[in-house]
């Protein structure tokens, strides 16, 4: 007599089948998003908030509850709280990138990140990879230049390929007009390079290019042959790589939306397998029951 396959055998392979599609459906998304809460440079004065300016506490924890209710709906936010006499003004910006939710988690973390790291300080700046924060009480707005240098990091491995400067020029000249005609975002692939700029959300398209002109400068004069570089200035920022290997695939995200391919077809080729598997069981056991009817 030929033994025969039993459903409920096949179950714990089942469970562990879709275990496993779950967890790999959760890593494709998180490679997608595991970089944008990255630490890039902190900015704080040390005139600080003092006991008798407690209100001041109060206006900037509402400051911050605004910014973060609108962070899942804009990628740029402007607003001033409180009044004449306790007034914070400042701004949210994601990465342009970014989707709304991988937005909002990005804001989310940074009150209590300035909070820590600039604790009762009148005007501060949080910079993250994907998004950042820039506050100041009203009586202490001081006049800054858009093309302030904030931070600057050069790569210190250098590249060694001869056309390495032919191809950075080119590609610094692509997202310098492409910012402009991008709303204040680009993102640009030259051949093994990449560059991303970006301009502060109410910055106009004049301002924006002089800006990321002056970024991308400073970058060729000081970041020289360096593999990558960023150079963030007070209105927009930019950032490159160099990759002699080609640049990875979860730097290939469109504009919009920020998702990885290669994520979302391991996740639907996972899924359908687990689908049709469970198709495969249910199939079996409705044709063992068959076969115990036709024995009565």
């Amino acid at each position: 007599m030929g033994s025969t396959l039993k459903p409920m055998s096949l179950l714990p392979q089942t469970l562990t089948l879709l275990a496993f599609s779950h967890i790999v459906i959760i890593l494709s998304n998180a490679e997608t998003t595991s970089d944008y809460s990255t630490f890039i440079f902190k900015n704080c004065t040390t005139n600080t908030f003092t006991d008798s300016t407690k209100f001041h506490s109060e206006t900037l924890s509402t400051f911050f509850e605004e910014l973060v209710s609108k962070s899942s709906q804009e990628k740029f936010y402007k607003t001033t709280t409180g009044d004449d006499n306790n007034g914070i003004s400042g701004f949210f910006q994601c990465r342009g990138d970014l989707n709304n939710n991988d937005c909002y988690k990005c804001i989310t973390s940074l009150p209590e990140m300035l909070n820590t790291l600039c604790n009762k300080a009148v005007s501060a700046r949080i910079q993250l990879h994907g998004c950042n924060v820039h506050y100041e009480a009203d009586e202490f707005i001081e006049e800054r230049s858009k093309f302030e240098l904030l931070h600057k990091v050069c790569e210190e491995k250098k590249a060694v390929v001869v056309e390495f400067e032919e191809v950075r020029d080119a590609a610094f000249a692509g997202v310098e007009s492409g910012v402009i005609d991008g709303d204040g975002y680009c993102k640009e692939n030259y051949g093994l390079m990449q560059v991303i700029a970006e301009c502060e959300g109410d910055l106009g398209p004049c301002d924006c290019g002089e800006c990321v002109t002056a970024a991308l400068q400073i970058a060729e004069e000081e970041c020289g042959t360096s593999l990558s570089g960023q150079v963030y200035l007070d209105s927009c920022f930019i950032s490159y790589g160099y990759y002699p290997d080609g640049i990875p695939d979860k730097f290939n995200h469109e504009r919009k939306g920020g998702t990885n391919n290669n994520g979302k077809l391991v996740a639907i080729v996972l899924g359908g397998a687990a689908a049709l598997f469970i198709g495969y069981i249910l199939f079996l056991s409705l044709k063992n029951l068959g076969k115990k009817e036709d024995d009565f």
